[in-house]
């Protein structure tokens, strides 16, 4: 939801995804994101708003104002983002404005363009699925390309500068707080539902912004670390690399293996290590970016 997305999103990451970019890698991107736009205005239009199910961030707020003052939804959208995109053209770039305000005038056009579409269910937690669903993959296409439809991770950041809070808590109050008023505007039900949907729009944006085989990285520590590590390599094709540590409570030499995996690719890993050795240490994590090395994704056969 144009709002979740932002739990996604940091400081650091948000400025470089246009940099280095050739005109012809702009524009396809810039394409993307307006695929995802629309997106996200199908969801809103289709199965959420009729079915008076909100979103977070800035489009849940215009939600319930285009509800309560009945004028229209669009309107709502580009107002409250202008502020946030004035702010953030110093603390984001010019590209990144660039490409949020495209998506944000966009969504506005498009979800008055789509108001009179019929709803396709009434049926309030089918709405909330599938809503959750087609929202989720057009954010993390809109994420992926690196721009926004809505201001909030952008205020999120700046408090994130003079807070100890991370900009994924930021945001996750402030969606929690907007999706608690819902219940006020819209009922309590309601107010649920647009929960359910909003975790499955972010269970789909991370899954379209970093992809079935998103990375894994493993640390193991055994004594059979030069079998495991052999096992690795040959059945995975996975280059490890072997550490040394310290046990602190015993002070004993640890030997650790560290590898990065594919997400399909984490039960043949644990299957491996347990035929080895059963008594083995075994840490496994998710990181957003891999380069160099050996590395590359890979199918399981």
């Amino acid at each position: 939801m144009d709002h979740v997305h932002s739990v996604a999103i940091t400081s650091q990451n948000i400025p470089r995804q246009h940099k280095g970019l050739t005109v012809r890698q702009f524009v396809f991107r810039i394409l993307l994101i307006c695929i995802g736009v629309t997106l996200d205005a199908i969801a809103l239009d289709v199965f959420l708003v009729p079915n008076r199910i909100i979103d977070g961030g800035v489009v849940g707020i215009s939600i319930m104002l285009a509800h309560l003052s009945r004028w229209p939804l669009g309107l709502f959208l580009v107002l409250i983002n202008i502020p946030f995109f004035i702010i953030g053209y110093k603390q984001m770039g010019k590209t990144f404005t660039i490409s949020s305000v495209v998506g944000v005038t966009l969504l506005a056009l498009l979800t008055t363009l789509f108001h009179d579409i019929p709803r396709f269910t009434d049926d309030l937690l089918l709405a909330a699925v599938f809503g959750g669903i087609i929202m989720g993959i057009g954010v993390g296409l809109i994420i992926r390309n690196g721009g926004s439809s809505d201001g909030t991770e952008i205020l999120a950041v700046m408090f994130n500068e003079k807070t100890p809070f991370s900009v994924g808590e930021i945001v996750l109050f402030v969606n929690i707080f907007i999706l608690g008023s819902a219940g006020f505007v819209f009922g309590w039900n309601n107010a649920m539902y647009s929960l359910i949907a909003y975790f499955i729009a972010f269970k789909m944006i991370d899954i379209v912004t970093e992809g079935l085989e998103s990375s894994k990285a493993v640390w193991i520590i055994s004594d059979l670390h030069q079998e495991i590590g052999d096992a690795l390599n040959d059945r995975l094709g996975r280059g490890v690399t072997f550490l040394n540590g310290e046990g602190a409570y015993t002070g004993n030499d640890k030997n650790v293996i560290f590898t990065v995996i594919s997400r399909l690719e984490e039960a043949k890993v644990k299957n491996i290590v347990d035929s080895i050795d059963k008594s083995a240490f075994l840490a496994i994590s998710d990181i957003h970016d891999v380069k160099g090395g050996r590395f590359k994704k890979r199918s399981i056969h």
